[in-house]
Formats: C-alpha cells, sequence, structure tokens
C-alpha cells in the first residue's frame, strides 16, 4: 500500500524560536515544513516548491502578513493561508480573511488549537480543489448537454445519456412538469448518430384527441373531410432522427396500439392509404405522471410502456436538488442581466436563503421566470430578498437549511456567528447583539469569553 503524500506546509516568521517550535508541532503531526523569516524568502519558496498551506505572522521585518496573503492569493491562488497576531484586532481579522486567508490564529496558542486549524485549512484547501475539478466536470457537460448541476442522480443522467445515447433504444424520461424532460431528451439526440437529423418534439396533450392521429400518421388525399393533398406525419417527418412524444399517456388508447405496431415492424400507413412507408427513427417518450398508476388505471398500454421504456430515466424535482438552486439560479441571472442590459454581479445570501428554502413546485422552469423577474426589478448590483416575487418575501420559509463546516464544536460556531455578524455591521455592537438575539450584557460577556475585540 502506497503511503500518503504529507502535506507540505511553508510557515512564516521573523522569530527563529516561533518558526522552530512550529516546525516541531507540525512534523510531530506529519507534515512536511519548511520555514522562512521575511516576506521576500517565503516568495522565494511559492515560486521554487508547490506549499499547500502558509502560517504566517502579521509583523515581519519587511512587510506584514497581509502583504504576503496579497501576494499569495494573486499567484497560487489555492495555497490556503492562516494569519498569525498576537494583537486581536478584528479590522486585522476581516482584512485577512477579505484577502483570502483562511483565518486567522490568535497568540497564545496551543498545539490543539493550531493543529485543529491546520487540519481545517487543509480539508478546505482539498475541497476546494474537488469542487474545481467537478465544475470543469459540469462545464464539460453543460457544453455537450446544456445541463447545469452537481447532484448526484443528475451526474447518474449525465452518465446514463452518455453510454445510451449512440444505441438506437428507446428512452422514457419520467418527472414533473418543468425539471427539464426535454432537454435531456434533446441531449439523447444531440449525442446520438442521428445528430445531423430532425428532432421533432410532439406534446401530446396540447393536440386535440380527433387531430392527434393525422398530426402523428399524415393522410392520404381524400381520407376524410378537408383532406385536399396527401400529408406525411411527424413520424415520417422524423425520418432518420429523434421523434419526442411528450405527455404519452395523453395519446389515445387506439392510437397506442398503432404507434406500437410501427415501433415493432418499423412501418407506418397515412390515413387513408394503403400503402405502408418504412421508417426509422429513434422514440424518446416523456411524462410528468406515474407510469406505475397509469398502467394500473389503463390509461397507458403495458405492451406500450415495455416497447418505449427500454431506458428509462426517473429526473429529480428541484426541491430534491436543493444543492442545485444556486447554480442554477446565477446561471439564469448571467443570463437575463445580459438580456436586459443590467449590472447585477451576486445574489445577496439572504436572498439565496430564500430560494433554497422554497418548495418549487413548477421546478426549474419557475427558478428560471423566478430569476428573470426578479433581475427586471433589481436597481443595484446584487440580488436582495427585495427583488424576489411576493411568495419569497416572508422571512418564514418550511425548514432552515444550515452547512455547518466539519469538525467546529457548538462554541466555535456561536464565534464564528459573532465574528461574521460584526463585520457585516462594520462593528457595530448594538446591531449585532439585535441581529443574534442576544441581550446586550450577554452579548458583552460573549465577547469577552470569545476573545473577540472590536473595533469601529
Amino acid at each position: 500500500m502506497q503511503a500518503s503524500v504529507p502535506n507540505k506546509i511553508l510557515v512564516v516568521d521573523d522569530e527563529r524560536s516561533v518558526t522552530g517550535a512550529l516546525g516541531f508541532i507540525l512534523r510531530e503531526a506529519g507534515h512536511d515544513v519548511v520555514t522562512a523569516h521575511s516576506v521576500v524568502e517565503a516568495i522565494k519558496v511559492l515560486s521554487e516548491s508547490n506549499i499547500d498551506l502558509v502560517i504566517t505572522d502579521f509583523r515581519l521585518s519587511d512587510a506584514t502578513g497581509i502583504d504576503l496573503i496579497t501576494h499569495i492569493k494573486s499567484e497560487t491562488p489555492d495555497t490556503e493561508v492562516i494569519l498569525m497576531t498576537a494583537y486581536g484586532s478584528l479590522d486585522i481579522t476581516i482584512e485577512a480573511i477579505k484577502r483570502g486567508a483562511y483565518y486567522y490564529l490568535e497568540k497564545p496558542y496551543t498545539p490543539d488549537r493550531l493543529l485543529t486549524l491546520v487540519e481545517r485549512a487543509l480539508q478546505f484547501a482539498n475541497l476546494k480543489r474537488e469542487n474545481q475539478t467537478l465544475k470543469r466536470t459540469l462545464a464539460g457537460d453543460s457544453e455537450a448537454f446544456g445541463m447545469i448541476g452537481r447532484d448526484q442522480q443528475m451526474r447518474q443522467i449525465i452518465e446514463t445519456i452518455r453510454t445510451a445515447a449512440p444505441s438506437d433504444a428507446s428512452v422514457l424520461i419520467e418527472g414533473e412538469s418543468g425539471t427539464g424532460k426535454e432537454l435531456i431528451a434533446a441531449a439523447f439526440h444531440s449525442a446520438s448518430h442521428r445528430a445531423a437529423q430532425p428532432f421533432i418534439r410532439i406534446n401530446c396533450a396540447a393536440i386535440p384527441h380527433e387531430l392527434i392521429e393525422s398530426e402523428l400518421f399524415g393522410y392520404k388525399r381524400g381520407a376524410f373531410t378537408g383532406a385536399d393533398r396527401d400529408k406525411r406525419g411527424l413520424i415520417e417527418a422524423a425520418g432518420e432522427g429523434t421523434l419526442l412524444l411528450d405527455e404519452i399517456a395523453e395519446m389515445p388508447t387506439h392510437l397506442q396500439t398503432k404507434l406500437l405496431r410501427v415501433l415493432q415492424e418499423r412501418k407506418l400507413r397515412r390515413l387513408g392509404d394503403e400503402r405502408e412507408i418504412k421508417v426509422d427513427f429513434r422514440l424518446v417518450s416523456a411524462t410528468n405522471r406515474d407510469t406505475a398508476r397509469l398502467i394500473e388505471e389503463g390509461v397507458l398500454r403495458k405492451d406500450l410502456y415495455f416497447r418505449i421504456s427500454t431506458i428509462r430515466i426517473k429526473v429529480p424535482p428541484l426541491r430534491e436538488r436543493l444543492d442545485d438552486v444556486l447554480l442554477l439560479a446565477k446561471h439564469f441571472l448571467e443570463r437575463y442581466t445580459q438580456q436586459y442590459g443590467k449590472t447585477i454581479r451576486d445574489i445577496s445570501p439572504e436572498a439565496v436563503m430564500r430560494l433554497v428554502r422554497y418548495d418549487w413546485p413548477g421546478n426549474i422552469r419557475e427558478l428560471e421566470s423566478v430569476i428573470e423577474r426578479a433581475v427586471l426589478f433589481c436597481p443595484g448590483e446584487v440580488l436582495m430578498p427585495g427583488c424576489l416575487p411576493e411568495d419569497f418575501q416572508s422571512a418564514q420559509t418550511k425548514s432552515a437549511r444550515f452547512i455547518i463546516p466539519p469538525l467546529l464544536r457548538m462554541e466555535e460556531i456561536e464565534r464564528e456567528a459573532i465574528v461574521q455578524t460584526l463585520e457585516r455591521t462594520s462593528g457595530n455592537v448594538k446591531k449585532s447583539a439585535q441581529i443574534l438575539h442576544f441581550p446586550r450584557p450577554t452579548f458583552y460577556r460573549k465577547l469577552k469569553k470569545f476573545g473577540i475585540k472590536v473595533e469601529r
């Protein structure tokens, strides 16, 4: 079994006793450690080695730790940084994090505190690398299929498309309205050997029952009153391409029998015609209803179901892939910001929370509509909750969803909440206490307990 490569950590401090002590603790924990005693020396090490993490003092002989952080994030942004400071000044801490530092370490510190913070920073770096790999994968998927998402179910669907699209097997796509069934059908077509041929879409629910047969199968001149010419149907029009029958369960049962025969024999007969025409198309069907119940109720023929569902895909609703809500929202934000000539660059955290707590009965189609409307009504550069429709104005939601970093104790979560709230209020203690629902005396006790020094 091959041993894992130790993480490489650079320790920067102008006092050799400090770098020596830190190096000893980190090496004992299994890390590969190099040291530097100035910013110039640190930059030289960074240019010559791949460093996973930098631990730097704030005050150095030739510059500050903030200057070093700025350089690192400009030249090697994947390298994480922990800033050491004995001053505990909130403005220094905030500035360090703004410049890209992972976190800060107040002196004096215990070895346990140091190692815990180091492990978290390295885990964070690994997660970022995994996310970048995933984004590259998703970018490739987006270029191929126009699908956006990191949800595991969606990734499985993308893999199924890649594997099965080159075949001629029939596909049945099940999912609620607005989940992107037509996009998946188009992906099967574009990734197949039929991509250069027509992609014909038919919504069986949108065509009156008395017209579906003639629309699908075509007719011979004189087949019925008003048939003054020969007309080929949409199945025939698909040629050697792909035919999407959306809401296939809305097709009358007698036509389901006729379609089954076409799929079995690869021939069709226009209405009023005695001649059979050979057809060579790939069928993709879609429905927003429960197929098991449809078969049980006799709405969907079982034999047709087996014929059209060689490959069966179940598309998850948006409420089951909430991690993708922000990805999709930002995608639509970029599209409509450009379309309407706006300058919106981001979505506020409060608006994000409203979006992810919503149930999305209309799925991706509804999300797109909400973001388009929000872009139109957004007056600034950040999309705020007030830009969203009325359904999103109430702060009351079905459930609270928070993402807590791993390995944090409750005390650390509480401390982080206080630090971030003070940052957002520019050090306003009264306002921060109100936001966090702390009585002022309690809030001051918390500040003292956690060693948080406030500077306006």
